[in-house]
């Protein structure tokens, strides 16, 4: 018999479960509670932060994709209405960071384990190291520069050795303008030395936004951003630069992302890589003027502490964010350059709502991970599942590539 039934502490299972509920459906195991804790190597999806603003999205986005991810959080009571919520027979666990051996326990070796719990800087580490110690696939919904950067080069050599994959920032931020990059790339050809990438959204963002979101921005307020020129990682702040996006001029002020580590070792003769934000519209050149002045302002004794202090606030705090918004649209675009400045080749996204997005495209990579990825160590989405298949992800998710 597979054992089967209700939770127990920190995600055991009882009772019974006969083997003619199995059926022909190779995703059986993933629909039910008799892949968790039955001493079966099955591999399994793991949401950790599954009570969150974008943790339920993405447990909806998995029960729409056909699987049954064991939903996990620091509160029982929570967890237990999330479930109700799904209407669907999903397990549940109890793992909370501030003790990370409960976190280690729902991971094993194989499992994919998606982790919502940010911000990501203070919180993001006990997710890692599970993943890593288990041999298993991580994925996270960060944006937060300093994590991203926290992971490619701090995380990523210890999970290589243990077999592990880690795909940091796996949602609008930053899957999209890797996508689009690697395509504007491919056209470039050899000749390509620079790409810039910017994400537009059109519509209210900010009614949409979660407290999550609210305390993470919070948190990296003060971070050092940084880019890749001359073929290394570079700090800077404050770069802006303008876009010409459907039809219209578009200003976009720098960030670090993904895309400055994923990209140069797939492309050999990128030298620079720029990835731009232009959600502020008119504001952004104030707001590069602002950055620039970052590294005066977190000088100042006690910054840190006091934005930090905020970020805690706004999450006690809560919000609701609005329902989706058909009026909330994105745009991703990429251009690749040459060695003269020429612009040789250029890719365009377009899709809905970020948050939708983040959540089918991280469900996605989550179910398509159980098959396994290209890889160890820290990797980027193209790396992990290839081009074609990256593509074809997206376009599920709701980010299709428009010819120009």
């Amino acid at each position: 018999m597979i054992r089967n039934g209700e939770t127990i502490g920190d995600g055991e299972w009882s009772g019974d479960v006969a083997m003619s509920d199995i059926g022909a459906d190779p995703l059986w195991i993933l629909k039910s509670k008799a892949g968790y804790r039955n001493g079966m190597t099955t591999p399994r999806i793991v949401l950790f932060g599954a009570t969150g603003f974008t943790g339920a999205l993405i447990a909806e986005a998995l029960l729409a994709r056909g699987a049954r991810p064991l939903l996990a959080g620091r509160d029982q009571a929570k967890l237990d209405a999330l479930a109700r919520s799904l209407q669907a027979e999903v397990p549940t666990a109890v793992a909370d960071v501030s003790r990370p051996e409960s976190v280690g326990r729902i991971v094993g070796p194989g499992d994919v384990l998606i982790s919502a719990v940010g911000p990501f800087v203070r919180w993001g580490e006990a997710a890692v190291t599970a993943a890593t110690d288990a041999g298993a696939v991580y994925l996270d919904t960060t944006g937060e520069p300093t994590f991203i950067k926290r992971v490619f080069q701090r995380y990523g050599p210890p999970a290589a050795a243990a077999g592990a994959a880690l795909l940091t920032a796996f949602g609008y931020d930053y899957v999209p303008g890797n996508l689009a990059a690697a395509l504007a790339l491919r056209k470039a050809g050899s000749e390509a030395v620079r790409v810039d990438v910017g994400y537009f959204v059109n519509g209210n963002i900010a009614r949409r936004a979660s407290s999550g979101t609210w305390a993470s921005a919070l948190g990296i307020l003060l971070d050092p951003m940084y880019g890749f020129r001359q073929g290394r990682i570079v700090r800077e702040n404050g770069r802006t630069r303008q876009f010409h996006v459907g039809g219209r001029r578009r200003h976009g002020i720098s960030v670090g992302a993904s895309e400055h580590f994923t990209l140069p070792p797939a492309h050999p003769g990128l030298r620079e890589v720029n990835v731009y934000l232009g959600w502020l519209g008119g504001l952004t050149r104030a707001a590069g003027v602002l950055a620039r002045a970052t590294p005066v302002l977190a000088a100042v004794p006690g910054a840190k502490r006091v934005t930090e202090a905020m970020a805690d606030r706004v999450l006690r705090a809560g919000n609701r964010p609005q329902a989706a918004d058909p009026g909330i649209s994105s745009q991703i675009v990429a251009e690749a350059y040459d060695a003269r400045g020429r612009l040789l080749a250029s890719a365009h996204l377009e899709g809905g709502d970020p948050y939708d997005f983040t959540a089918r495209v991280i469900a996605w990579g989550a179910v398509t991970a159980l098959a396994g990825v290209r890889g160890k160590g820290a990797l980027g989405p193209v790396d992990a599942f290839g081009l074609e298949a990256l593509t074809q992800g997206c376009a599920e998710a709701g980010l299709v590539v428009r010819e120009k």
